[in-house]
């Protein structure tokens, strides 16, 4: 059997050379990046069939701080969504989840990026996942905290909103820092969890209109390819 970041590995390079194999990663092409800790071992596999000569010419819009760095270290070019030569649109996103139920529906935003990651994956023609065997779940909302980006001073009003809604709600709090998290836009994180299962659409779509919600981790209107790793160093595609 081999260890959760193993699977991570496996799935991540797994993934990178289907999708060269498929034609769905390709030189010239405009790909996104996610985040966490399984999106970058994508990111280096990816710069591993750079430098093999498989492909060139990557453009990469990255969904953190964290992703672009690691961009950098690689030497892979990073723009924006705006820049001309993307102009908004991306052929393929790949990253990771916090879960992913049977119709490839997923929780994101454990890494505070959901917004970015949303914007970036909802823009793309593709979407692919990379996963270890423990975020293939039955039921979303009960176990992972679905995390919804919000502006500070909304807080208490969109808690209020969201216990409405059966929710339990955290303000995510720092590590090695005192103090609410704070993401990349400068917003804070309430990490919510539900006592039965809910509806992953209708949540998505009923907590976004809640005012002071920046953007909630339940992605359902984009159905991705979904790699995800087991123990016994098989890997299940899921399309």
């Amino acid at each position: 059997m081999i260890s959760k970041d193993e699977q991570k590995i496996l799935a991540a390079r797994t993934a990178i050379d289907t999708l060269i194999q498929e034609g769905l990663i390709f030189s010239g092409m405009k790909i996104g990046l996610g985040t966490g800790s399984t999106a970058i071992p994508a990111v280096k596999r990816l710069f591993e069939r750079i430098t093999d000569g498989t492909i060139k010419d990557i453009k990469a819009v990255v969904t953190s701080f964290q992703t672009e760095n690691c961009c950098k270290d690689f030497g892979i070019p990073v723009y924006s969504l705006n820049d001309r030569c993307i102009d908004g649109e991306l052929d393929l996103t790949i990253d990771g989840a916090d879960e992913i139920d049977g119709d490839n529906r997923l929780i994101k935003g454990g890494g505070a990026a959901l917004l970015l990651e949303k914007i970036v994956a909802y823009s793309s023609k593709r979407f692919a996942i990379v996963a270890d065997e423990s975020k293939d779940v039955q039921n979303m909302g009960t176990k992972f905290p679905l995390p919804v980006e919000i502006i500070g001073g909304s807080r208490r009003s969109v808690e209020k909103s969201l216990a409405k809604m059966g929710a339990t709600c955290v303000l995510r709090e720092g590590v090695r820092k005192c103090g609410p998290v704070i993401t990349d836009n400068g917003n804070q994180i309430l990490d919510c969890t539900w006592a039965s299962p809910v509806d992953p659409c209708e949540m998505e779509k009923n907590i976004s209109l809640l005012p002071g919600v920046v953007e909630v981790g339940f992605f359902t209107k984009i159905r991705p390819i979904v790699f995800i790793a087991r123990g016994d160093s098989s890997v299940t595609i899921r399309r």
